[in-house]
């Protein structure tokens, strides 16, 4: 017999991704393969839901190392008999999003949603999993009425109040950044230099569930990752002392400094108050 191979059984078989993978694609479109019902299903369920990508015009590796990650998770999850939903929305209502507008010349929802066709198509020929009848974007009506709704009930319960706070102002972005994303002073994305101003700002309420919240993580031992959990504990911090107030006068008027500690058990041993720039006292 023989083993020579002609140029059309070679062809054959030839994997050639941009016909294969686009005609299986298809395919999956055709049988909405990954669509999920409303109707109760008998089969447990897994919600597979990723960080939403910000609309700013094309992919790169990271997006795919992201979205690969979740979608081997949701495959596997089928593979063991699971139904699983795993939605894709845009992070389209934000600071990036309107640089790049004004950067462009272009309407911020003509630029947005022109990235999102974009990006929606990279992703599909990526063939991941998703249910593309459940996808949104934040700046979407229909999606940024409820957290307009729900800011509005939090506010009337008073669960949202306004005060005036000092904040890292990036004077090229125009916005308020975190202190992680101010390095050696300047901004992480424009490199100005950061600049400390007062501006009033909404807060919500949320230490009035501190208590609540944090003894509630005990729940979630051998359920969440020890390290996740140690986190929220950190983040929460719940401190025991007492508030401490040292009397002093200033141009004829007696006021007190208030301090916070967790050891009253060494107030004998004060001999000095130092306040600090930040307006925070500390005893000694």
């Amino acid at each position: 017999m023989s083993n020579t191979v002609t140029s059309d059984q070679a062809e054959n078989n030839h994997y050639n991704p941009q016909a294969i993978e686009a005609a299986q694609q298809a395919k999956w479109a055709t049988d909405k393969r990954f669509e999920v019902s409303n109707e109760p299903s008998d089969k447990p369920s897994r919600y597979m839901l990723s960080m939403f990508p910000y609309p700013s015009g094309k992919l790169h590796m990271g997006h795919v190392r992201n979205y690969t990650i979740s979608d081997v998770l949701s495959r596997y999850y089928r593979l063991k008999g699971y139904e699983v939903m795993q939605p894709m929305g845009w992070d389209g209502f934000g600071l990036p999003a309107e640089n790049a507008a004004i950067a462009n010349q272009t309407p911020p929802a003509k630029w947005t949603f022109a990235n999102i066709d974009s990006m929606r198509a990279q992703l599909k020929l990526l063939g991941l999993s998703i249910d593309w009848s459940r996808e949104f974007a934040t700046c979407s009506p229909e999606y940024y009425q409820w957290e307009q709704w729900l800011f509005l009930q939090l506010y009337k319960k008073g669960l949202v109040y306004k005060k005036l706070s000092t904040v890292n102002w990036d004077p090229v972005d125009n916005t308020v950044l975190a202190n992680e994303q101010v390095i050696d002073g300047k901004g992480w994305r424009s490199g100005a230099a950061v600049e400390k101003r007062d501006i009033p700002m909404y807060y919500f309420n949320i230490t009035d569930y501190a208590d609540e919240l944090l003894d509630d993580l005990d729940q979630l031992e051998g359920h969440w990752p020890s390290e996740v959990l140690t986190m929220q504990r950190n983040w929460i911090g719940r401190s025991a002392g007492m508030e401490v107030h040292f009397p002093y006068e200033l141009a004829g008027e007696t006021n007190t400094l208030d301090v916070f500690t967790t050891r009253p058990d060494t107030l004998m041993g004060v001999t000095y108050v130092a306040v600090a720039a930040a307006a925070s006292a500390v005893c000694g």
